[in-house]
């Protein structure tokens, strides 16, 4: 029986109780879950991929002054990472149109957007996350004015950062969702948590446009696991 002390079991990760103070473990699970686990299956491997496509990614922003929550990662399936406050909001970057913004607006799939798109949406599969406004996040208390500045402006310099580093591996980043949170040990401090992995971006061959990310799940095109093993393998990661 397993002595971990689990905090929160979500759809792809479960958060225990870290070894020190203000510390937590992020074990990464092989669930695939789309439309807010409407479809559901398990890829034995996929967390061990995601771990290690994670890691790399954080690690790329760390080397260019990105404050996260991440430490390290411990092992094949866990990392350790400083305790936050998650803000319930995620925070998708877009740079090309294709999705649910495709679908609501009846717009074009693949066009290039003249400038990145930053949205939010109320963390809350209850009401399938909603779009909501600046506004709202201000008015609700979900952070400040000032949070919600540093917010922008370190998701478009993510944006940036990765999107180079994909484009030199042949791969477009087509939008992500990033979450954010206030540092347990010191709450005026806003920084990077979560994950990044083909989970939360859209990947895309430069040449193909062929799809490797979790929309080879939501759309069924075909094995999720193959799909991130190429994008690992173009990172450089070892199985």
């Amino acid at each position: 029986m397993s002595k971990d002390k689990i905090l929160y079991e979500g759809k792809a990760k479960t958060i225990i109780k870290g070894p020190r103070k203000h510390t937590l473990i992020q074990r990464f699970k092989d669930d695939a879950t789309a439309y807010n686990k409407k479809k559901h299956k398990i890829f034995k491997g996929k967390g061990i991929l995601n771990n290690k496509i994670s890691e790399h990614l954080m690690n790329h922003l760390k080397a260019e002054r990105i404050p996260m929550s991440f430490i390290e990662r411990t092992n094949d399936r866990d990392q350790l990472i400083k305790e936050c406050e998650i803000i319930p909001i995620e925070f998708v970057v877009r740079n090309i149109i294709t999705g649910s913004i495709a679908k609501k607006l009846a717009l074009k799939e693949g066009i290039k957007l003249k400038k990145p798109l930053l949205e939010y949406y109320y963390k809350e599969d209850a009401l399938d996350d909603p779009m909501i406004s600046r506004d709202h996040v201000e008015a609700f208390g979900w952070a400040t004015k000032a949070e919600l500045a540093k917010i922008d402006k370190l998701s478009l310099k993510i944006n940036t950062s990765l999107g180079k580093l994909f484009k030199k591996k042949g791969l477009t980043l087509v939008d992500f969702k990033l979450e954010f949170g206030r540092l347990k040990s010191d709450k005026t401090k806003v920084v990077l948590a979560d994950e990044i992995s083909p989970d939360s971006c859209r990947l895309w061959d430069i040449k193909t446009n062929k799809k490797l990310d979790k929309d080879v799940f939501r759309k069924s095109l075909g094995s999720l696991l193959t799909a991130y093993q190429e994008v690992a393998s173009r990172l450089g990661i070892g199985h």
